[in-house]
């Protein structure tokens, strides 16, 4: 008796030993023991805990450092990206999208094949083959083509689907997280969309193993794994622009001038879509409370300093119900009571928790957004009040540039640079760019002048800029700069024999006037009147070059310039 006995305890250690020998998911997919925690998550929809066995024998697992990760695909590795649209708020729904990276000069064709890029050259030369898995034709697929082959299959042993087209898909992706799995058959490219109202707040791992069909089996091709998160915060970004605003990243603003809030918040499941939004604004400068059910919004700061702005989004969205739970007397205040279907609950302003009888409840989620705002004085405006073509006298022969002169003002700070752009007169393309530096002894008054050079007539826009450490004011015009006349060398030359003339005219007219005035008797054989002839002359001479050639009044101390020039 006791040698049947043996023998059927053998029989029980023995099923015993291989029921442990064999593999799991969670040993297949995760470098790390599964953790209490794991195991307390809810079912996600359409996933299977990570304590089913794996079906080592069709699908192989080969642990890091393997040799025979070398020879899993032909021509090089296989590389795998796992992106994801985090951060999810909970509720809503987290998208994964994990994309094949093959070695160089490989691709997926319209058929699911794998081949080689046209006129492409790898490190040994020319490509001879076209072909790197050919498994439509047959070449790399077995019996693949049998639709009752029995390694149609996933890892758990659950047959493949079979939609239109699912033998183009030559690859099988695993995914898993919270304990969890998803198989799926996909080309080079595959996505999982998951609803995360039953997950854990907080950031997450996702894992990926992708396995290449190989005649009646499958090979390892590569793994991945990337972190995302699951909040119960609304996620958002706030962006600030301004006018005038050289750089609005250092959170630096100007006075006097409105700044653009535009709240942008992530949801790219659409999940808070019929959902009100409610944007709560403290500017941090006295002024009050500025509830809007707008993303956009204007505000202006009419002082200097330091201000802090503090933003809070509240949603109400559909979430889970507590068990029900006697409701304590509430406290004298204003409660907002919400009801749904069965759903009545009582929210607390400072609460997430509503109080229902009912599996259908709408739940308060929050986003918030702080920043630190410097508020300086800046250029607030910039003005072209007057521009001039000048036409001043310039020593012959003509010059090729025509000079324009611009008024310009400004209202706030005072600017340290200039800068003109000339441009078609789409002010699409520029032509010349110049810049100046502005005198730091400038008036308080913001008054200037700017001028430029145009080497043809025509039309032309000109962008005006004046700066400064901390803002830039813009102002733009368009230019009609006129033609000249055409001068021909003989007028030229008869412009110039009248002119001379003119000259010789007036000089012989005062040199008799001044002759009569100064004329005296003098004995010819005094020779003194040589030398006062002399000195008569030279007065001549002196009084004559200050009627045509005066000096040049720049040292004047009467003169006072009342605006720059540049």
């Amino acid at each position: 008796m006791d040698g049947p006995l043996c023998l059927l305890g053998f029989l029980l250690l023995a099923t015993v030993v291989q029921v442990d020998a064999a593999k799991r998911f969670h040993d297949v997919l995760s470098n790390e023991a599964p953790s209490s925690s794991l195991r307390e998550h809810s079912q996600l929809e359409g996933w299977s805990s990570d304590k089913n066995e794996w079906n080592e024998k069709l699908y192989p697992v080969w642990k890091r450092g393997d040799s025979r990760w070398k020879n899993s695909w032909k021509g090089g590795r296989v590389q795998a990206s796992l992106t994801s649209d985090s951060p999810a708020l909970v509720g809503s729904t987290i998208t994964f999208v994990v994309t094949l990276v093959f070695p160089r000069c490989q691709k997926e064709d319209a058929d699911g094949n794998i081949v080689y890029e046209k006129n492409c050259r790898n490190e040994t030369g020319p490509l001879p083959e076209t072909y790197v898995y050919n498994w439509t034709a047959g070449t790399d697929n077995g019996d693949w083509g049998n639709s009752s082959g029995h390694h149609h299959v996933f890892p758990d042993g659950r047959p493949f689907p079979r939609p239109p087209g699912w033998r183009k898909r030559h690859f099988v992706y695993v995914f898993h997280t919270f304990g969890q799995y998803f198989q799926k058959l996909g080309q080079c490219s595959a996505s999982i969309s998951i609803n995360t109202t039953n997950m854990t707040v907080g950031p997450q791992l996702m894992e990926v193993a992708v396995y290449r069909r190989q005649g009646h089996t499958y090979i390892p091709v590569t793994k991945v794994k990337d972190m995302y998160v699951v909040t119960d915060q609304i996620p958002l970004l706030v962006t600030m622009s301004q006018k005038n605003n050289r750089n609005v990243s250092d959170e630096t603003f100007l006075r006097d001038l409105p700044i653009i809030f535009d709240v942008l918040i992530h949801d790219p499941s659409h999940f808070l879509n019929q959902s009100a939004l409610y944007y709560k604004w403290k500017f941090g400068d006295n002024t009050s409370l500025l509830v809007s059910h707008d993303h956009t919004l204007n505000h202006t700061y009419m002082l200097n300093g330091t201000f802090d702005l503090n933003l809070t989004v509240q949603a109400t969205v559909p979430g889970p119900c507590p068990s029900p739970t006697p409701v304590p007397t509430p406290s004298p205040g204003p409660l907002n009571t919400t009801t749904r279907g069965k759903c009545s609950m009582i929210h607390n302003p400072y609460s997430n928790l509503p109080v229902s009888t009912s599996d259908s409840c709408l739940v308060n989620r929050y986003g918030y957004f702080k920043a630190v705002l410097i508020i300086v004085e800046g250029i607030l405006q910039v003005d072209i009040i007057q521009m001039t073509h000048v036409t001043e006298s310039l020593p012959w022969p003509e010059p090729k540039e025509d000079m324009m002169d611009f008024v310009v003002t400004c209202q706030g700070a005072l600017p340290k640079e200039v800068c003109t752009v000339i441009a078609d007169p789409t002010c699409q393309v520029a032509q010349n760019t110049v810049c100046d530096s502005v005198a730091p002894g400038l008036a308080d008054s913001c008054l200037l002048t700017v001028r430029r050079a145009f080497s043809s007539s025509g039309m032309f826009c000109m962008n005006l800029t004046l700066g400064n450490g901390e803002s830039l004011a813009l102002t733009s015009t368009l230019i009609s700069v006129p033609a000249r006349a055409p001068v021909s060398p003989l007028r030229t030359v008869n412009n110039v024999l009248v002119s001379i003339g003119c000259v010789a005219v007036l000089v012989t007219a005062i040199a008799f006037f001044m002759y009569k005035k100064h004329k005296e008797y003098k004995p010819i054989e005094n020779s003194t009147g040589i030398v006062v002839r002399g000195q008569r002359l030279n007065v001549f001479l002196h009084r004559a070059k200050a009627i045509f050639l005066p000096r040049s009044q720049e040292k004047d101390p009467l003169l006072k310039d009342q605006q720059a020039r540049l």
